[in-house]
């Protein structure tokens, strides 16, 4: 088969577009035909290399998946050769103490798909039976894939931790990414009484007032904490989603009114931030860190964008021979929703 792989850690130049071995499903394992996978920050964190994720070389990255089951292992029922399928990105034991309370993304063995295992850069991919769902109707296979990493990390982030409940306001940053266009619309399918979102572009801001953003703030010119407290009449908003890092993590802080939630899911512009714990206490703020979801969430966010109340949107559709190209457009965030790459 085909597939995009590096064989040393490093920029964008060190993906290979190359042939390598057909995958041959074990027991209990099926083998499919990746139709489309979408690109997520964690397929960059992989490739430059984090100790968090210790890796084989060469090595195939790609979490969301979308595809036709191809091959059958032995004893898989569950699946017929030519199903359409969409691959869960997480991948739990679901035997540990943490899977047998439901909360599976605590997996003593947690891990990702195109981090613990080889992923979705490639024509074929191997997965476990138990980790395929059937695809919701109706979709592409590019839509498919867009949405399962972000959107149950959105919902886990704000429905789970965040607890968000209707009549709340909401900050999301980074409108354009996939996380934050999947917390717009889940935010308002929530009941959220007003999503304020950022944008690093103007261009975006017709984009995100169209997936439900009440107010859209550029945040290359615009103060976003002010901007925020203006909108609020000084209150600040309930809940924060936060999953850029030391560049907005002040800003998140400061657009919380009291008894405030921020989440955060992530650290793209780096791993440590100021923190004023005067600020904290005082105004009794909580903080929640956030990490994907467990496979009940996934299923419900499923069966809603099936439903078309939840919608993934693909901004371009790469060959996969580009996914260098993809990558680099991925880091230069001149996208809106999600980049995928077809086989």
């Amino acid at each position: 088969m085909k597939a995009v792989l590096f064989r040393a850690h490093g920029g964008p130049e060190v993906l290979e577009y190359a042939d390598a071995p057909d995958p041959v499903p074990g027991a209990g394992e099926v083998v499919v035909r990746v139709n489309a996978c979408a690109l997520n920050h964690l397929d960059i964190w992989i490739r430059q290399g984090l100790p968090a994720y210790r890796i084989a070389l060469p090595h195939i990255s790609g979490c969301d998946i979308a595809g036709i089951v191809e091959h059958l292992g032995p004893g898989v029922t569950d699946f017929r050769e030519g199903a359409s399928v969409i691959v869960a990105p997480g991948l739990s034991c679901f035997r540990c103490r943490w899977c047998q309370a439901g909360l599976d993304n605590l997996c003593e063995s947690f891990g990702i798909v195109g981090a613990k295992t080889a992923g979705g850069y490639a024509q074929l991919v191997t997965a476990r039976a138990q980790d395929l769902l059937p695809m919701p109707e109706g979709l592409s296979f590019e839509q498919a894939a867009a949405f399962p990493l972000v959107f149950l990390t959105a919902w886990h982030m704000l429905i789970t931790r965040a607890a968000l409940r209707p009549g709340e306001a909401v900050l999301i940053h980074g409108a354009g990414s996939g996380v934050g266009h999947a917390a717009i619309q889940i935010a308002k399918l929530a009941g959220a009484s007003a999503v304020y979102a950022t944008v690093g572009s103007d261009a975006k801001v017709a984009k995100a007032q169209a997936l439900g953003a009440d107010a859209v703030i550029n945040y290359q010119r615009e103060d976003v904490a002010a901007c925020v407290r203006e909108l609020t009449g000084g209150q600040g908003v309930e809940v924060v989603v936060e999953h850029v890092g030391p560049a907005t993590w002040e800003h998140s802080i400061k657009s919380l009114k009291k008894y405030g939630r921020l989440v955060t899911c992530g650290a793209t512009t780096g791993p440590s931030a100021p923190l004023d714990l005067r600020y904290v206490f005082s105004r009794q703020l909580a903080i929640y860190g956030s990490m994907m979801g467990t496979r009940s969430e996934l299923l419900a966010v499923t069966q809603l964008v099936g439903q078309r109340r939840l919608t993934p949107v693909v901004d371009t559709v790469f060959p996969l021979r580009d996914a260098r190209a993809a990558q680099e457009q991925m880091l230069s965030r001149d996208f809106f929703g999600k980049l995928v790459l077809k086989p």
